[in-house]
């Protein structure tokens, strides 16, 4: 392995190679990315999908508690939305883990900005 920053295989200031890491920014959403934003001080791979997952997973969570005060639809509407976010999951730890800055729109722009 590596240690060159931004090298497939490169280490990032947590250990873990920078993929694995980028990848378990995601596991908890939120949380997880917020760890990684708080431990990881080199690679800024790893922390543009810290910063992603935050901010996603942050507003998914709003989101869904959003659909589901919608009367009528509202149960069936989360339910639609968790099966969505949960596919986005598996995507953005798939794409971290191709080590590719995958950028959901709007989103990942912003993200990268800051």
């Amino acid at each position: 392995m590596t240690n060159d920053p931004g090298a497939p295989g490169a280490k990032s200031s947590t250990g873990l190679n920078e993929e694995l890491a980028a990848a378990l920014a995601y596991v908890l959403g939120p949380f997880t990315g917020i760890l990684f934003l708080f431990v990881e001080q080199q690679s800024d791979f790893v922390r543009f999908h810290a910063r992603q997952s935050t901010v996603v997973f942050l507003v998914a969570t709003l989101a869904h508690f959003v659909l589901s005060d919608l009367p009528v639809v509202g149960r069936t509407a989360a339910g639609l939305f968790a099966v969505g976010l949960f596919a986005l999951w598996v995507l953005l730890m798939y794409k971290a883990l191709a080590r590719e800055k995958y950028k959901l729109p709007y989103i990942g722009d912003w993200v990268d900005s800051h």
